[in-house]
């Protein structure tokens, strides 16, 4: 089987003393693995940074067996943000989300181009929140919509609109701007709470059922916030 496609790096291990096994999420076959013989060179090293938006070529004798790449890069993105360790440390941890959380050698097209705003994103004013919501876009496209509007209740304190869900054990505020979906800017402490609040929802709802554990580099990006 051999097939050419465009794609994003989203993982990259050191296979032998030459060679990497890389993972990406491609255009038109979904998340692949395969090897790239010669990856730690100088040369193609360069182009295999996380994130980066690469043209594959993939080559294999079986389905069953692990296929090998040719790569050419398309947009060398990530070393754009090599001085702002925040962005560097959001496109780790996207990455790794998409790693994680979608199967292997099935197509989804709407993630890929949810991967190219994801890099719209982080060229624009006011990038925390907007990552925010493309997280919750991504879960929905995954079959998990937190359907946020549908769970809430609403309170007028002091001139003030609160939204909140309430169990037997707790009341937990939302912020508003996850309800009303506004992109107006808020301050970097709600922006943390929606943070929060989106890791406990993937923890509990989609993790844990499935014995994994929230990623190191999600919990790294997020302290870097702080």
């Amino acid at each position: 089987m051999n097939w050419d496609d465009n794609a994003y790096l989203i993982s990259k291990n050191r296979y032998s003393e030459n060679s990497i096994i890389a993972e990406v999420f491609s255009e038109n076959h979904g998340k692949i693995s395969g090897i790239i013989f010669g990856g730690t060179s100088k040369k193609i090293k360069n182009y295999l940074q996380i994130g980066n938006k690469i043209h594959v070529n993939y080559n294999t004798k079986s389905p069953t067996r692990i296929g090998y790449f040719k790569i050419e890069i398309i947009n060398a993105l990530t070393p754009l943000y090599f001085d702002e360790n925040q962005k560097l440390s959001c496109i780790t941890s996207a990455m790794h989300l998409i790693k994680l959380l979608t199967a292997e050698a099935q197509t989804n097209k709407e993630i890929y181009i949810l991967m190219d705003r994801f890099f719209e994103i982080l060229s624009s004013e006011n990038w925390i929140q907007k990552y925010i919501f493309w997280e919750l876009e991504l879960l929905k496209l995954l079959g998990y919509d937190l359907e946020l509007k549908n769970m809430v209740e609403k309170e007028v304190v002091d001139d003030k609109i609160n939204y909140f869900v309430k169990s037997t054990t707790e009341k937990k505020h939302i912020p508003n701007f996850l309800i009303e979906k506004n992109h107006k800017k808020v301050d970097l402490e709600i922006l943390l709470k929606g943070l929060k609040l989106v890791s406990d929802y993937l923890e509990k709802s989609i993790l844990k059922p499935n014995n994994l554990n929230l990623p190191s580099s999600r919990t790294h990006f997020v302290n870097l916030l702080k």
